[in-house]
């Protein structure tokens, strides 16, 4: 998995943003936000003030759901030990968090 850094730099590149383009967003010069992107040890709020200059949010997810939110996120997740019927009656695209924030209803 990518550092928080380099996912940053991946969302630029997504949006097709240059560094400079993030001083037009975010209020900060191309430089610090250079810096940031190489190195950096950004302040929350500064990361806050990111996200939302490259329309994402930033979200803590527990460590023992990771790996189903990211297979959510590719679009590759069956609900463990669900039955054919299961899959018919509720499908990821009718609820794709289902089972992650705890038990399904």
């Amino acid at each position: 998995m990518s550092t928080l850094l380099e996912q940053i730099k991946k969302r630029r590149l997504q949006l097709a943003m240059k560094q400079h383009d993030m001083m037009l967003r975010v209020g900060m010069s191309r430089q610090q936000y250079q810096r940031l992107e190489s190195k950096g040890n950004p302040r929350l709020d500064t990361l806050e003030l990111i996200a939302k200059g490259l329309n994402s949010e930033l979200v803590l997810v527990p460590e023992e759901k990771l790996k189903e939110v990211l297979a959510v996120l590719a679009d590759e997740v069956e609900p463990q030990g669900a039955t054919e019927k299961d899959l018919e009656a509720k499908t990821l695209a009718d609820d794709p968090w289902q089972g992650l924030l705890g038990a399904d209803e």
